[in-house]
């Protein structure tokens, strides 16, 4: 199959969608992010990366980092991570404060704000430096230099309100161990990773090949244990829009409010795609419809 005249094809029908929703602007450095651009890259398991427009251009990966955090976590914890965190979708916004109290501090998934944060915590219980071994392992994967963006990250810091509430609640419940601070600021610090969307595309790959073993920088997954995390990708991984992403696109993925989004088809490919207008659900409105543009046009998706 030509992936590459396929993602031609699909940047060109994209164009009645360029100006639709608007950057994130709850987080100052997101704000100031330009809107306009858009890059796609898709990595056959069996072939070289095929790119289409700011593939290589750095941006602020969010919530896609959860993902990596997931797969360092359950290396390390292995079932014994449900017992601090759930597996369903939430039904409610990724930052809900309502949702944590009325469950008694067990985020519903890895993928909301909480179970991130209580991720965050059991990094640092169990890593020496969890800032740097997280990175060290972000490299490994990507096969390439990949880093945080302090200035995103005390962007965040200077709006994290409703994270410092939410972690608060889990300390309250005891489903944090370790400093609130401490912890608050390996979460922001994830977050602030910044990478291409072919750098991107290349960290997922490992997802998607169900054929070689997961093991980087030391983190080693069962390959039940990848294909749980792609489980929890197609259910949990777009905030409040799981099942249209689904209906639509039919594939594994995880959303961030920076515009990226990364998938994964198993054994054939894995993809990402960023342009940073949102819509109201926090995903970004080109990179959805790019997506299901390309399970149509090739017919393959794991339904």
């Amino acid at each position: 199959m030509d992936y590459q005249i396929i993602l031609e094809h699909i940047v060109d029908r994209l164009e009645p969608f360029r100006h639709e929703g608007k950057q994130a602007d709850y987080i100052p450095a997101l704000a100031e992010v330009n809107p306009d651009q858009f890059g796609i890259c898709l990595e056959p398991l069996g072939g070289a990366p095929v790119t289409v427009g700011d593939a290589d251009v750095p941006f602020s990966i969010q919530s896609i980092t959860k993902v990596f955090m997931l797969a360092m976590c359950l290396s390390m914890e292995g079932d014994n991570l449900w017992q601090r965190m759930g597996k369903e979708p939430s039904g409610n916004a990724f930052n809900s404060l309502v949702q944590l109290e009325y469950e008694h501090g067990k985020p519903r998934n890895p993928f909301i704000n909480a179970g991130a944060l209580v991720m965050a915590d059991i990094l640092i219980d169990r890593l020496p430096d969890a800032k740097q071994q997280f990175i060290e392992f972000l490299r490994a994967i990507a096969g390439s230099h990949v880093d945080y963006q302090p200035a995103v990250a005390e962007s965040e810091r200077s709006q994290a309100y409703l994270n410092t509430a939410i972690v608060n609640m889990l300390k309250y419940h005891g489903n944090i161990r370790n400093r609130i601070d401490d912890v608050l600021d390996l979460y922001l610090l994830c977050c602030s990773v910044e990478m291409s969307c072919r750098q991107l595309a290349h960290a997922f790959r490992p997802f998607a090949d169900h054929r070689q073993p997961f093991c980087y920088a030391g983190i080693q997954l069962t390959m039940s244990q990848v294909k749980r995390i792609n489980a929890i990708m197609q259910t949990c991984g777009f905030y409040d829009e799981a099942g249209e992403f689904s209906f639509l696109v039919g594939l594994p993925g995880k959303s961030g409010v920076g515009g990226g989004i990364a998938a994964i088809n198993p054994n054939v490919y894995s993809v990402a795609v960023w342009s940073p207008r949102l819509n109201g659900k926090g995903n970004s409105v080109m990179g959805l419809k790019a997506l299901e543009m390309l399970t149509t046009d090739t017919e393959e998706s794991i339904f």
